[in-house]
């Protein structure tokens, strides 16, 4: 049987008889607004066993959580089941409920900040931040138990009451914001549509250095004409359901953007610095992000009749009689509400079938039924 010293060696948790039962946890000491709270790593096996979520069914003003999204939890779950030897998940945040000693292993320095957290199995854990991970580490666990033994950090404060624990929860997720879509595309590397996306940025010279890598929008004064995040989804679109190696599906997607940008001439106005990337995003709608969906869509139906050349090119050809212009009555409630372009599901739709009857195309049964309610008016 393992000793409790080598537990401790190890980083796992160990139970004891010391005026009761008590979780023992290797942990740093620090201070933040005078408050102490302590750092530690937690074998993921007792994740779901020590912290509990708060009750779902009081109401929002008794609770110190969200309401757990169980949506969430099959991807994150997958995501350390499909990546279990470079997954990276963030540390725990919770408040204990009870007692917490810590013994330092020394009178200063940093042993004065190192030692043993002891806390008694009575005490109660709520996580402050991250009841999603916790929850997936759960789902995780049931399909691969080896993971038990891997560890995440956790953070401990002492739980001083729920007006308290509330605020930490505010605190912790005020100033959180998510990433733009396109740096989250630009640092993929797992996302073979991302790894495709970026390759365009290289090897294409339609692309190449007027694509905004970081952002997911463009100022008015950008000399950019696509946004990383937008060509993602386009290439998405083009691609999806196509049975093709990367390499292969690369070769295809440059292809085809090559073949739309024969039938748009601002494009290659912008890049002979003819027109400048400003106006040509001011006058006319193709370099938007509904364009590049609805264009990699249609794309997406050529490719599946046929990913010979000839065959799909010929049929995009009537893609040049199309007029991107903002001026265009057609695009008012497609594509354009209220003189602002739309990205909803429901405008990428009714660009989509634009375009579809300009190259002769049929619309699906869900495309005619967003095609006649529009017609309606009731889009």
């Amino acid at each position: 049987m393992q000793t409790e010293a080598a537990s401790k060696a190890a980083g796992r948790v160990v139970s004891r008889v010391s005026n009761g039962f008590e979780y023992t946890f290797p942990a740093i000491r620090g201070v933040q607004a005078g408050r102490e709270f302590y750092a530690s790593m937690c074998p993921l096996r007792l994740i779901p066993k020590i912290f509990l979520f708060d009750e779902d069914d009081l109401s929002a003003d008794l609770r110190a959580q969200r309401v757990l999204n169980k949506g969430r939890l099959p991807a994150l779950a997958r995501y350390i089941l499909d990546n279990p030897e470079d997954y990276v998940f963030s540390a725990l945040t919770a408040s204990v409920d009870g007692d917490m000693v810590f013994e330092s292993q020394g009178a200063e320095g940093a042993a004065h900040r190192t030692g043993q957290l002891r806390i008694p199995m009575d005490a109660r854990f709520l996580i402050n931040d991250g009841q999603h991970r916790r929850a997936a580490i759960e789902l995780a666990l049931k399909e691969n138990p080896d993971l038990g033994d891997e560890t995440i950090a956790v953070v401990f404060f002492h739980d001083t009451g729920l007006a308290r624990s509330q605020q930490m929860f505010a605190d912790l997720n005020r100033h959180a914001v998510r990433p733009a879509r396109s740096i989250g595309v630009l640092y993929d590397h797992r996302d073979v549509n991302a790894q495709i996306t970026r390759t365009l940025t290289e090897r294409s010279v339609i692309f190449k250095g007027f694509v905004e890598m970081e952002k997911s929008t463009l100022s008015a004064r950008s000399r950019k004409l696509f946004t990383l995040s937008a060509l993602y989804f386009g290439n998405q679109s083009l691609l999806q359901g196509l049975e093709l190696k990367q390499e292969e599906a690369s070769r295809l997607a440059q292809s085809f953007w090559e073949a739309v940008d024969a039938a748009l001439p601002e494009w290659t106005m912008v890049r002979d610095k003819q027109l400048s990337a400003q106006e040509m995003r001011r006058d006319f709608i193709h370099s938007h992000g509904i364009a590049l969906h609805a264009l990699g869509r249609v794309g997406n139906s050529l490719l599946r009749e046929s990913t010979k050349a000839a065959a799909w090119k010929k049929r995009l050809a009537p893609l040049k009689h199309v007029d991107w212009s903002r001026t265009n009555a057609d695009w008012e409630g497609r594509a354009i509400v209220g003189g602002r372009v739309s990205k909803s599901h429901q405008n990428v739709t009714l660009t989509v079938n634009y375009l579809r009857k300009h190259l002769g195309l049929e619309l699906s049964p869900e495309e005619q039924r967003v095609e006649d309610a529009y017609l309606r008016g009731e889009a």
